[in-house]
């Protein structure tokens, strides 16, 4: 009897022992799940958001020219603007305005005025040789569109300029993934918005469409990185339970403050280099980034820095008053020790050896592409509402509030497949009914109901393509899913185009897009209420382990960490 009481005490101690393995997600959680600390990193992340905002869409305030808009007739000066427009300039039963934007006609002016002579079909017209006129009343301040005369045949260049600004954006996310993956989080937030920085200084200085272009182009390279590195950054320093609030209220704060915002400043700008400047200036405050903010301490112990990871770590549970157990923290420097030993240099190209990561990888990549298209041409659509522009675009942007909240509370229950799936079917019945209803304010809320619908699927797949994803390749994986999103923007500026062509094209084609994301999503896995995969081992576990039907399972509450404190300490 005292052999088998012997031997059954030592096997309770040897799963004792087990039961106290120390893995990063306990080890993180021990010192606080959601406390101060995270809470001043959640606010310190708030300029990165402003930055964001700014840099893609400051470009659209820069360049966006009046609809409204006719040939210049020098001679006429001294008329008022309504006799120019009645005496020079062509009318057109099929345009909304009732005259040509494009064509003059061709006359005597001094013998015009001083005969009284009116408009007659028959005089030859002419395309602008003086340039335009702009109806101030839309956009109040010289656009680069308007100065350099971006309209009519030359109506292209704000879509191209935008697309070589997305085409940027594609070399920028691998350069900055590689600089997060190699380096750190911190120096590729830093290095992204340094680069947006100097090159939006640059465009103020642009005197022609090429200059313009290739400024752009160096602006989008910083663009999106400039606020997902340390997006990802503050993610990865909460409990799983803490997720889906750390990813989406500072979106819907920050993010939309910075894009309601954004007209306010342009008008008081009152020019585009003005804007320019204003928007790309506050970008040197990244600079500071490494002075405030921690590096990831899952990026740390990826790249095996146990002892910086432990720092790290026990400085969340110092600043959340929260001590951590000396044996628990051996106890984990021992088990990760062990696991960087025994791990290699990671690369995103680990995740196309696998079928079952394959297939996951390229769906989340296309489903993305997808959302992207929508949400740039819905944004890209607002100057067709005939509704002013500053406060459709205030009023259209201000839909990013409630979604994200409703993503920050809802997603962890209606989970990230199926409340993406729903709120994709809305946006594309809204955007099938947009273009066919009354101009004005109707097609404006209208238009609010897509974007509202398209952040919610946007914002959630952002958090759900993070989740997905391995550590070791969590920065470089994230911005390819976004190289994807940029991929697809290069031609959405260019859908938007289309209007030219039927009104009812870009949001159409907008509508047969969301149908395709939902029908990709259906094969991606659910990852609400689970931990952050570590390893390629435990994605693919994870995938594997769900039904195709998968639903958000409700889960006890893990008190693990705080029984395993407890447990420290008495031992």
């Amino acid at each position: 009897m005292e052999e088998v009481n012997h031997g059954n005490k030592n096997g309770s101690k040897s799963e004792e022992e087990d039961s106290n393995e120390v893995d990063f997600d306990t080890f993180l959680s021990s010192a606080g799940e959601f406390g101060r600390y995270q809470w001043l990193l959640f606010f310190s992340t708030f300029p990165f958001y402003i930055f964001g905002g700014f840099t893609y869409f400051g470009q659209m305030f820069m360049t966006e020219a009046a609809p409204n808009h006719w040939c210049w007739i020098p001679e006429l000066a001294n008329l008022t603007v309504e006799e120019r427009r009645n005496i020079a300039i062509p009318t057109d039963s099929n345009d909304r305005f009732g005259y040509s934007h494009c064509q003059a006609y061709v006359a005597n002016w001094s013998e015009v005025l001083s005969t009284g002579q009116k408009p007659n079909s028959s005089w030859p017209v002419a395309t602008c040789v003086n340039g335009w006129e702009f109806n101030t009343s839309e956009i109040p301040y010289p656009t680069i569109s308007s100065e350099m005369g971006w309209v009519c045949d030359r109506s292209s260049y704000q879509a191209t300029a935008q697309s070589f600004f997305f085409v940027g954006s594609i070399v920028g996310g691998f350069i900055v993934g590689w600089i997060a993956d190699r380096f750190g989080r911190l120096p590729a937030a830093t290095c992204a918005n340094m680069i947006a920085c100097v090159a939006g200084i640059g465009s103020t200085f642009s005197r022609n469409f090429i200059e313009f272009t290739v400024c752009r182009f160096f602006v989008g390279m910083g663009y999106d990185n400039c606020m997902m590195m340390t997006y990802l950054l503050a993610l990865e320093y909460v409990a799983p339970k803490y997720r889906t609030l750390m990813a989406n209220l500072p979106f819907a704060l920050f993010f939309t403050l910075g894009l309601t915002i954004l007209p306010w400043i342009s008008l008081a700008c009152g020019h585009w280099k003005a804007i320019g400047l204003a928007t790309s200036v506050p970008l040197a405050l990244s600079l500071l980034a490494p002075f405030i903010m921690p590096e990831s301490p899952r990026w740390l112990l990826s790249k095996g820095r146990v002892e910086d990871t432990i720092d790290k770590v026990l400085s969340v549970g110092r600043i959340n008053k929260k001590p951590i157990p000396s044996k628990m923290v051996e106890k984990f420097r021992l088990s990760a020790t062990k696991k960087a030993d025994n791990t290699g240099s990671a690369s995103v190209l680990q995740l196309l050896k696998s079928s079952v990561l394959r297939k996951m990888f390229i769906c989340i990549c296309l489903v993305y592409m997808c959302l992207m298209i929508i949400f740039d041409v819905s944004a890209r659509s607002v100057g067709q509402l005939q509704f002013d522009f500053f406060l459709s675009f205030t009023l259209v942007s201000l839909t990013e509030l409630p979604s994200l909240l409703i993503v920050s509370f809802v997603l962890d229950y209606a989970g990230r497949k199926w409340m993406m799936i729903g709120v994709c079917l809305v946006c594309c019945m809204f955007s099938l009914f947009t273009p066919f209803l009354a101009d004005g304010l109707i097609s404006v809320l209208c238009a609010m109901v897509v974007r509202f619908t398209i952040n919610i699927a946007c914002n959630a797949t952002m958090q759900w393509s993070a989740e997905v994803l391995p550590t070791p390749v969590r920065g470089s994986g994230s911005a390819i899913i976004h190289i994807c999103g940029y991929v697809a923007t290069v031609i959405s500026p260019f859908i938007a185009y289309l209007q030219v062509v039927a009104y009812y094209l870009p949001l159409t084609i907008c509508a047969c897009v969301a149908i395709l994301a939902i029908l990709l999503a259906l094969n991606l896995p659910e990852t609400a209420k689970q931990d952050l995969p570590q390893t390629f081992e435990d994605t693919e576990n994870m995938i594997k382990s769900q039904p195709f039907w998968d639903f958000p399972r409700r889960k006890k509450e893990n008190k693990e960490s705080s029984y395993v404190n407890r447990s420290f300490e008495l031992d």
